[in-house]
Parts: C-alpha cells; sequence; structure tokens
C-alpha cells in the first residue's frame, strides 16, 4: 500500500498520475502547468510522476490521481450527462486520505459546453487546462486534509465549463493561508521528530 506521511505538505509533493482511457501527452503536460500555476502562490512543489514509475520507492509526500474515463476532447461531440462531480478524493473515518479520482468524461462534457471560438483550434491546450484545475481543486482537499470548499477560486464546491476553460480561478487568499499553515505545520513536525 502507498503510504502518504504525517508530514502531509512538505513544499514537494509528489503526484503519480494514472490514466485508464485515452488522454493527450499535450493536455497532461498543460495540466501540470496549471496545476503548477496555481500552487506557485502557496509555495507547493509538485514532482509528477507516472503511477508505474513510483513502484516499489518511497515517497514522504504522494497522492495518487486516477483519471476515468476518456480525457481528451473528440472532434465530435459525445452525450453524456455532466451532473455529478468531476473529481473525488478518498476518506475513511472523516480523515482526507491522499488518493483522488478525476471523472474525465464529466470534465469532458462540461468543456465542451463551454468550448467557443478559438477554443475548438486548442482542444489539447483547453482539455489540459481543465483537467489543472480539477486537479488543483482536489489537491487542496488533500494537503489541507479537509473537505471544506472556498467561496470563491478553483477550491469552490463547483466550477463552471466556463470556470474551467477561461479565465483563471485561483487559489483565494484564505486558502493560501490555510496551505501555507499546513506546510509549516508538516515543517515543524519534520525538525520536531516524531513525539515519544
Amino acid at each position: 500500500m502507498i503510504s502518504f506521511a504525517d508530514v502531509c505538505c512538505a513544499a514537494d509533493i509528489t503526484v503519480a498520475i494514472d490514466f485508464d482511457g485515452p488522454h493527450s501527452d499535450r493536455s497532461v503536460r498543460q495540466m501540470k502547468r496549471e496545476t503548477e500555476e496555481i500552487f506557485k502562490v502557496a509555495g507547493v512543489h509538485l514532482d509528477w510522476r507516472g503511477r508505474d514509475d513510483v513502484g516499489g520507492n518511497s515517497y514522504e509526500n504522494l497522492v495518487v490521481v486516477h483519471f476515468k474515463g476518456k480525457c481528451i476532447l473528440d472532434p465530435a461531440p459525445a452525450l453524456y450527462e455532466e451532473r455529478g462531480p468531476f473529481a473525488f478524493a478518498y476518506s475513511s473515518d472523516g480523515e482526507v486520505l491522499p488518493f483522488s479520482e478525476v471523472e474525465c468524461d464529466r470534465v469532458t462534457a462540461s468543456v465542451r459546453s463551454a468550448m467557443w471560438g478559438d477554443d475548438f483550434g486548442r482542444p489539447d491546450y483547453v482539455m489540459g487546462r481543465a483537467l489543472g484545475r480539477v486537479v488543483a481543486h482536489e489537491l487542496a482537499h488533500i494537503l489541507t486534509r479537509s473537505a471544506s470548499h472556498g467561496r470563491e477560486g478553483v477550491t469552490q464546491a463547483a466550477l463552471s465549463g466556463r470556470e474551467l476553460i477561461g479565465c483563471p480561478p485561483r487559489l483565494s487568499r484564505g486558502d493560501v493561508e490555510r496551505l501555507r499553515r499546513a506546510v509549516e505545520g508538516s515543517a515543524r513536525s519534520k525538525i520536531a521528530g516524531p513525539e515519544h
């Protein structure tokens, strides 16, 4: 089993990604850039790995994100009911775990409903941007170990298709402070060591 250290929010977080359906390498690169840009202001650095790359190695702060469905925008629109969450972080006994799952078909349907003009000429970029924002939302839950949502920005309870691909919904000031407190708290835990 992959473990997640008690010090959940060191500035360096390894994110292992795993796709069970088709995806675009260009979309994945854009997703990483988008997520990194969102977390930069909070001082969180993300180290991306494929799920197979983590293997038997040990990582102090590991998050696993699994992508279900088709994470690509096909030229022809697919009909899909877009209600429901784009992603979720697993929890056990009320504690948020470092495992998340993204519902690509729901993200794709929402993105497609918001696309217009030039968006159709750059589907990999648009899809990567949307996935980055969905992943950032889930990482905020995991890193702060909280199921709470913000009032604005990337941590609000729901993002529209336009918010997934339009002007960047970033971390709010409150979200940045929560992430920084989590990072500082984990750094103090590392210095102090385990309690006896």
